[in-house]
């Protein structure tokens, strides 16, 4: 493996052929651990009147399982756990560039283009299996065969549009952060880095919301 390689602000490490981001890497993984501490955390001693982080994450995880429920039926119960770690490790991912001297893994587009692609696949994957393979694919030629390629065009837009969208957020969020520090006084990047708090938080419930209903139309008996 090769390091030491920088464009940018990225390090790239160089493996079997292959380029890796390990700026991306490391936050990915740096992410991953802080939602599990966290987690433990919170369920360590559980409180009948939560507060803090046990209360953050109750009213999170309370409120998915209501909306899996709702747009899954019970049969969705089983993706409640994936559900709940996605949009854990979304809000931690896109606020941990917030931090000085981190950065979002979600600020690079094969981080969530690799989240929405794996969502997609998950929903392929479920529309197979509940349907039958010949019952789920029919459904791409309805309601008439014409209809197949409009069809292919929106399952192929589902990940773009799912991807671009929170990176271009969480991108252009911490590069204007940058920017402000840079040209006005420090009360203006207080206010945006407050109001970038708040962006992160939508943008991972937005996500979420988008995968449950992508994950929903799988589980469902209609088209």
């Amino acid at each position: 493996m090769e390091h030491g390689h920088e464009i940018g602000s990225h390090s790239l490490a160089h493996f079997a052929g292959l380029t890796f981001n390990m700026d991306t890497l490391i936050m990915t993984w740096i992410t991953m651990a802080i939602v599990i501490v966290l987690a433990i955390a919170a369920t360590r001693r559980i409180e009948l009147q939560p507060r803090g982080w046990q209360n953050f994450l109750e009213m999170a995880v309370v409120y998915l399982l209501e909306q899996v429920e709702t747009n899954m039926g019970s049969k969705g119960q089983k993706l409640a756990p994936l559900i709940i770690t996605l949009f854990l490790f979304l809000v931690v991912g896109n606020e941990l560039g917030l931090v000085p001297g981190f950065t979002s893994p979600t600020n690079d587009i094969n981080t969530t283009l690799g989240l929405a692609l794996m969502i997609v696949l998950i929903v392929h994957v479920l529309g197979i299996k509940n349907k039958g393979f010949v019952r789920y694919f029919k459904h791409f030629f309805e309601p008439y065969v014409p209809f197949v390629i409009i069809n292919i065009i929106e399952e192929v837009a589902k990940p773009i549009t799912l991807s671009f969208r929170l990176f271009g957020n969480i991108l252009a969020g911490e590069i204007l952060l940058l920017v402000l520090g840079m040209l006005v006084p420090y009360f203006v990047p207080t206010l945006w880095l407050a109001f970038s708090v708040f962006v992160g938080i939508v943008q991972a419930f937005i996500f979420t919301m988008l995968s449950i209903s992508y994950l929903s139309n799988s589980m469902q008996d209609g088209h």
